[in-house]
């Protein structure tokens, strides 16, 4: 195998761990988003029901 092929398989390699990495980073981003929305429409309802009394 040459230095080129080498080269070639550790940068793919170091592609695809960069993409791993920003998928599980996607994935946080979605879970903190979908939470923030909740945490949003709690505060809603909760001002709702305090002028609502």
């Amino acid at each position: 195998m040459t230095a080129s092929t080498s080269s070639k398989i550790a940068a793919a390699f170091a592609v695809l761990m960069v993409l791993a990495s920003c998928s599980n980073t996607i994935r946080g981003m979605g879970r903190d988003t979908a939470n923030a929305v909740n945490a949003t429409e709690d505060a809603g309802h909760k001002v709702k029901r305090a002028v609502q009394n």
